[in-house]
């Protein structure tokens, strides 16, 4: 875990700061601490904030922002919602009638827009091994996505079905997760993998994601496109 950065109160919290002004907010993280018989600084390494923190938001009523409640809220084993006491002390910028994460289905063009900018995404295949994920960097191109691996390689070998004009179907995988806001997407693609004669190869710039020689080309055709995206709190 990182070291939390020093954190320095406001100018106007001194050391005579005390349980007067402590707000609702501050008593519910006090209670729940202290129910887990954990002291500041315990709390302040699980949530990866300084003990200062911890100490401003106990005995000031300010709420802090998203990311640093779900933070809290984990270390303090409780919600956000708990910490909050409801939705009374909901951060103005949230909607009140939200009280947890919300997936949402994606259209398949709204996929293929995620996945344009190309990367690195997953391949899900069996294997001589039993089933088996990889990381691929990866291209969107004409609608397919294609990456590179060897010649002769258990890639290779694995992806051929062994009779000519069949092709194995595997899937292809790529997500972007924010742990902080508990956001994120990810799509799937499922497909035939067709292995590219140099002919059809496209020019694309195209680096292998595990370097080396690895010239043979794959492209998968969508079969099916299916995607999901979480919003946070």
């Amino acid at each position: 875990m990182m070291a939390a950065e020093p954190w320095i109160a406001p100018s106007h919290v001194g050391s005579s700061v005390g349980m007067a002004s402590t707000g609702d907010f501050g008593r519910r993280i006090i209670h729940k601490r202290e129910r887990l018989g954990l002291t500041r600084e315990e709390v302040a390494e699980r949530a990866n904030m300084s003990a200062g923190f911890v100490n401003y938001l106990e005995e000031n009523p300010d709420v802090p922002d998203t990311g640093t409640l779900i933070g809290l809220a984990s270390a303090l084993e409780t919600t956000v919602e708990d910490l909050l006491g409801g939705v009374r002390n909901r951060p103005p910028d949230r909607d009140p009638t939200i009280t947890g994460p919300v997936l949402e289905v994606l259209e398949p063009d709204e996929c293929l827009s995620l996945v344009a900018p190309g990367g690195i995404g997953r391949i899900a295949f069996d294997s001589s091994y039993g089933p088996t994920v990889l990381p691929v960097n990866y291209k969107l191109h004409q609608g397919s996505i294609i990456f590179r691996t060897a010649y002769g390689g258990p890639m290779d070998q694995d992806l051929r079905a062994g009779v000519k004009g069949v092709e194995i179907k595997i899937g292809f995988e790529v997500d972007r997760i924010d742990q902080v806001r508990h956001e994120g997407w990810s799509v799937l693609i499922q497909g035939p993998a067709h292995h590219l004669t140099f002919d059809e190869v496209p020019e694309i710039m195209l680096t292998p994601w595990a370097g080396g020689d690895r010239e043979l080309y794959i492209r998968i055709v969508p079969d099916q496109i299916s995607g999901r995206r979480v919003h946070g709190l």
